[in-house]
């Protein structure tokens, strides 16, 4: 299939290939893989600028998704994609295997900078949902940052660079420019840019941006990374979002409280407390029991409610037969889930592979259950229908963004609805306000960054 790309595919190609470092923080359904794969063949087989390119990607990604894109349109399909995973034996295979393009998880980039040392052979190297380098800390960003003279051209592609806002930019841009932009250390582009939010006396548990911070961190990077959102570029049919509440029952209520006021739920019946030893796991156990079942410390479930079960069911029901894709947070809602649906003649699937995948675009199942983590990166549902249903939210908002779009890319046809099942009074209805909040700072880093070019909007 010949590729034609749009005046905005041309744009960032072009920029890709005339600028030795980029972010491209392109919206889901723009076409990144594409954009990336056109700039990589001119590079090699036009201008013979590079000689070897790793591309760093979420494992599912790694191991599909850009060799699929590669072979379906002409001239890139010319490329050769040596997949560097699995066992240590069969990765340095990969590795001395002759390839234009060498394509690793991100969880091995450590153990690969390693291997090569001084000796590393990549001279481009393409970062795949690069907000996953935006901790400072970690020792995958430290590793690639290690490397940075050894690189001659990077890209960092993304649709969510700033997942909890603007303070997650710094790592990102630092392995583009080694910190001429947002400053040489975390902490001094922290205090330079940020001032203390939520706090004790002695320690401060998040930052906040300055007055003028948003402004002065967009002006840094504008020379280096292009913003792009979908809406503005792709022609899709609209989205809704449906919130629809569930009322918890008396006895599912009081459960709630009880654990939400003492952080400890009494199971009469099993003759066990459950206790959530800290915050964070108070959340964890409130999430669970919001959903209707909570696990013990053996892992073992207890069904406490089935009023959000229930909620779902009238849901489907409401759908007169029409797909779902259906988002759980915890396995024991996927089991309850399947379960429930068991008593009813849908076809229902849990999303394992890529004949999962086929089988629901195809049209064979009716119910497609999912954890957002494993549909994240590179699966193209949006074939197979246009209802989503979040049965349980998690607090990521990339996930979530990410999630939505599987449906909701280009090839879409139906405006796609959005169900999202929340228990009022609930960790649900701060969940959904904690993505809001974290979206609005995400939605300023797009907007603020866009590329002007009306006139190859125009010309196309």
């Amino acid at each position: 299939m010949q590729f034609i790309p749009h005046a905005y595919q041309r744009y960032c190609i072009d920029k890709t290939v005339n600028q030795n470092k980029i972010g491209l923080f392109l919206d889901m359904g723009l076409g990144k893989t594409i954009i990336t794969l056109s700039a990589i063949y001119e590079l090699k087989y036009s201008r013979f600028a590079i000689r070897k390119v790793l591309i760093i990607a979420p494992k599912k990604v790694a191991e599909a998704t850009w060799q699929r894109e590669a072979r379906k349109w002409d001239g890139v399909g010319i490329l050769r994609i040596s997949t560097v995973l699995g066992s240590l034996k069969k990765r340095i295979k990969a590795l001395n295997t002759p390839a234009d393009i060498y394509i690793i998880n991100r969880e091995n980039v450590t153990w690969l900078v390693d291997y090569y040392k001084n000796a590393w052979p990549f001279d481009m190297v393409v970062v795949d949902e690069s907000s996953s380098f935006k901790n400072h800390t970690a020792k995958r960003f430290k590793s690639l940052a290690y490397m940075h003279n050894h690189i001659k051209r990077m890209v960092l592609l993304t649709g969510t660079p700033a997942p909890n806002g603007l303070i997650d930019l710094w790592a990102q841009v630092y392995l583009l420019d080694r910190g001429e932009s947002l400053g040489k250390t975390y902490t001094g582009f922290r205090d330079y840019y940020f001032e203390p939010d939520q706090r004790s006396r002695e320690m401060v548990y998040s930052y906040k941006p300055k007055s003028d911070s948003n402004d002065s961190i967009m002006t840094a990077i504008s020379g280096l990374c292009i913003s792009m959102k979908a809406d503005d570029y792709l022609e899709l049919p609209p989205v809704i979002n449906d919130i629809k509440y569930v009322q918890l029952d008396a006895k599912a209520k009081k459960a709630y409280e009880d654990m939400e006021r003492t952080s400890v739920l009494e199971l009469i019946e099993a003759g066990e407390d459950i206790t959530a030893l800290s915050a964070a796991a108070l959340s964890t156990k409130l999430q669970q029991l919001a959903n209707g079942a909570v696990y013990d410390g053996d892992r073992n479930v207890h069904e406490i409610h089935g009023c959000k079960i229930e909620a779902f069911m009238e849901l489907v029901e409401q759908l007169n037969g029409k797909p779902a894709l259906v988002f759980y947070n915890f396995k024991h809602d996927c089991e309850r889930l399947k379960a429930a649906l068991a008593k009813t003649k849908l076809r229902v699937c849990e999303l394992k592979g890529a004949d999962d995948e086929i089988a629901w675009n195809a049209g064979e199942i009716d119910i497609l259950l999912a954890h957002p983590a494993s549909t994240a990166y590179g699966l193209n549902l949006q074939d197979g229908g246009n209802h989503v249903i979040w049965f349980g939210l998690n607090w990521s908002l990339e996930l979530y963004q990410q999630a939505n779009k599987r449906l909701h890319r280009q090839g879409q046809m139906e405006k796609v609805i959005i169900h999202h099942l929340i228990c009022e009074g609930t960790r649900d209805e701060d969940m959904m306000d904690a993505l809001a909040q974290k979206d609005q700072a995400q939605e300023y880093v797009l907007q603020s960054l866009k590329a002007r070019i009306d006139k190859y909007r125009k010309d196309d």
